[in-house]
């Protein structure tokens, strides 16, 4: 369920590369009539910005109708973005289907990493939800390569060729959600607890409904949505409230400093990158199609990194290698780049370095630089975002906190290549500082989610326990004996009689 689920991570990494591979290409230049950075930054950052307006309705329709019809929601949209923009005749129609595409890219990256957190066991939820991430390195790659391919067509085909391959995922995914179970904590949250309790208990114990991990989990839940029906009317509000405005901080932050990191900016312009180091043509082309490659084969220790170190661990280590391959970069472009001769007025690259050594050099800090985010900032804080907040809340808090996400990605995609074309290499020391911030941030507010259940991670912070002590904090132990004494504390709660959770369901069972 969940691979099906990630194939949505595919859509994601096709549009970070689907203009990356044609934007200094004669085909794409010649048809489009050679957009300036701006009008580039606009046609790149329309598909974010049709995500962050999907995010800011997706909370609200996730927690009424579930995940799985999202999920279809998502591909269909994408379908038909990629239907516009394949067919494409200038500039405007170009960014309508990007905006369309955006609406299915927002719809899923605000509800598969919730999806995948809710269905998972406690045990492996690092490696399920690191899924998406690698979805989405491995789109991007294979798209990167895709448009390299076509970029040898002649004429407009050439781009409406991989364009028009898009679709491929989508429809792959649209057919997928048709054979996926709902998440069980929407269906506990909605009284379907016989769905919901036969969901987990295949999950996590091959169908056996009295198994421990299975009676403690629907504990746990019963436990929770008790207190979150009493505040059933939520709102983006209530997120700031006292007792949640902390974790909404830290789910806020933790979507904006992964745009800050830089990396997915270098990856929609990298041949603008490669070609400030002093590559290009197809030279700069296949320079980049190997970070494109490290980046997906980056993502795969994640799998057990996330479980292992913990999101604490991988999340620091993380920022601090990568601040410091930005100040390596900026150091060698500052001291040896000069600036480009005989360039146009709209140019977005203007300046180069003439020294093979060092352009090797600052193609390799670039690829250490994807190496430690692919397994780090990549996968954790998606997977991150979908754990810290309560069933009540995770729906409409993480289409919010991927609504910052999704706005910050339009705003680097919309005028890093002015910062390009205006302040050249600078532009590394920038996101370099935001590096070295986010480190400090970490340690001091993001406490560790590892090997916890979603209920013990809400107690947790109810606990106020300081994240750099979280590690340590041991949740209160619940000790129910059978799924009958679950099933009975519903039967009996007067909350819960509505629930519809009946002895009969667990003897057919047995």
């Amino acid at each position: 369920m969940a691979i099906i689920a990630t194939i949505s991570g595919f859509l994601f990494g096709f549009d970070i590369s689907s203009v990356s591979s044609f934007v200094d290409q004669p085909q794409y230049k010649e048809f489009f009539h050679s957009p300036d950075s701006l009008t580039q930054g606009g046609i790149t950052a329309s598909m974010a910005g049709g995500s962050f307006l999907a995010c800011l309705i997706c909370g609200y329709v996730v927690d009424k109708f579930g995940r799985r019809p999202i999920i279809q929601a998502s591909s269909l949209f994408w379908l038909i973005g990629c239907a516009i923009q394949c067919s494409s005749r200038n500039v405007a129609q170009l960014i309508v289907g990007r905006i369309v595409s955006g609406y299915g890219i927002g719809f899923a990256s605000s509800t598969v990493p919730v999806y995948v957190s809710e269905l998972a066991p406690k045990r492996i939820r690092g490696r399920l939800g690191g899924l998406f991430q690698f979805s989405l390195t491995v789109g991007s790659t294979s798209m990167f390569f895709i448009g390299y391919g076509c970029s040898f067509i002649d004429g407009p085909a050439s781009f409406r060729t991989a364009w028009g391959i898009m679709m491929v995922p989508g429809v792959l995914l649209l057919l997928g959600t048709f054979v996926l179970s709902e998440s069980p904590r929407w269906l506990a949250k909605h009284g379907r607890w016989e769905e919901a309790i036969d969901i987990i208990s295949k999950v996590q114990a091959g169908g056996d409904v009295n198994h421990p991990d299975v009676v403690l989990e629907v504990e746990e839940m019963r436990e929770s949505i008790e207190i979150e029906n009493m505040n059933a009317k939520l709102t983006v509000l209530d997120l700031f409230k006292k007792d949640s405005i902390r974790r909404t901080l830290v789910g806020v932050f933790a979507q904006i400093w992964q745009q800050l990191t830089g990396n997915n900016v270098l990856m929609y312009y990298i041949v603008y990158m490669f070609k400030m180091a002093g590559f290009s043509g197809n030279t700069a082309l296949v320079s980049s199609s190997i970070q494109y490659v490290l980046h997906c084969v980056m993502t795969l220790p994640a799998f057990y990194i996330l479980d292992k170190w913990g999101r604490r661990k991988s999340l620091l280590i993380g920022s601090t290698g990568m601040g410091t391959c930005l100040l390596i970069m900026s150091i060698l472009l500052g001291v040896y780049s000069t600036p480009l001769e005989n360039i146009s007025a709209s140019a977005t690259v203007r300046i180069t370095v003439n020294n093979k050594h060092v352009s090797r050099t600052i193609i390799a800090i670039a690829y250490i630089f994807v190496a430690f985010y692919s397994p780090t900032w990549g996968p954790g804080i998606w997977l991150y975002c979908s754990e810290i907040f309560p069933t009540s809340q995770r729906g409409i808090a993480s289409s919010f906190c991927a609504a910052c996400n999704w706005i910050f990605n339009f705003a680097l995609a919309m005028f890093v290549p002015s910062a390009f074309r205006n302040i050249t290499w600078r532009t590394y020391i920038i996101f370099m500082t935001f590096c070295f911030t986010m480190t400090v941030h970490v340690f001091l507010l993001f406490p560790e989610t590892k090997g916890r259940t979603l209920e013990e991670i809400t107690m947790m912070w109810d606990s106020k326990v300081p994240a750099w002590q979280s590690s340590k904090w041991v949740p209160p132990v619940l000790n129910p004996s059978t799924i009958e004494e679950v099933v009975d504390t519903l039967k009996e709660d007067e909350k819960k009689d509505s629930v519809g959770v009946h002895q009969e369901y667990v003897e057919t069972k047995e």
